[in-house]
């Protein structure tokens, strides 16, 4: 009875690992594509977007409660947001605001402060009440938390730089653009963190 348990017991845990390497493989297949995604002409952004954020959210209403799996959602249809205009924009920004938000209920690092500077993005770019939930306050106190879990990041420092751009605090923008143009990109989002290393560069020179 007892080496029936065992066997029972080891066949759990090898289904468990092997669907956890199934949902590792589909996230590593989403964080490739949005790679390859940061890089192409602006043109061509708007319909891969679409289809990759079809696919994200397709992955998390079958991991509900991966905080992984629900930032890359909130990250890809964040970006889509940015491609669209009206409702339209409106209604994605509404949806990876709620996943991010879930995300970090689930991980309070945010999968490594990336759900925290989408979110801060999203609070800071979108309009405010009553048209929808933008709220400047709101996205610097996100933008903070997540210089505290990761300062030395490119996505931080240049969105948390161009954010105090906007609001006209040149001095303070300066000194976060410097660190995100100092920035070396993540293992794996080199062309992504690539980008915004240059973006940064250009602030810095505009400012």
């Amino acid at each position: 009875m007892k080496k029936h348990l065992l066997a029972w017991f080891a066949l759990v845990a090898l289904l468990f690992s092997g669907a956890a390497m199934a949902v590792e493989e589909k996230v590593e297949e989403l964080r490739q594509q949005w790679e390859e995604i940061s890089v192409i002409a602006e043109k061509d952004k708007r319909d891969r977007l679409k289809e990759l954020a079809a696919e994200a959210k397709a992955l998390a209403e079958a991991e509900p409660n991966n905080a992984e799996v629900l930032a890359w959602q909130g990250i890809i249809t964040a970006g889509y947001a940015r491609e669209l205009s009206g409702l339209s924009a409106l209604s994605n920004a509404k949806e990876a605001r709620a996943v991010l938000e879930r995300a970090i209920e689930i991980d309070p690092e945010g999968y490594n402060a990336s759900a925290y500077v989408t979110l801060g993005l999203l609070y800071a770019r979108a309009p405010g009440w009553p048209v929808a939930f933008g709220d400047k306050k709101k996205a610097e106190e996100i933008f903070k938390k997540a210089l505290e879990i990761r300062s030395e990041g490119a996505d931080v420092n240049g969105y948390y730089a161009e954010f105090l751009a906007d609001q006209k605090r040149e001095e303070e923008a300066k000194k976060y653009a410097q660190k995100a143009a100092e920035a070396s990109p993540r293992e794996g989002r080199e062309k992504s963190d690539g980008v915004l290393i240059e973006d940064a560069k250009a602030l810095l020179e505009s400012l």
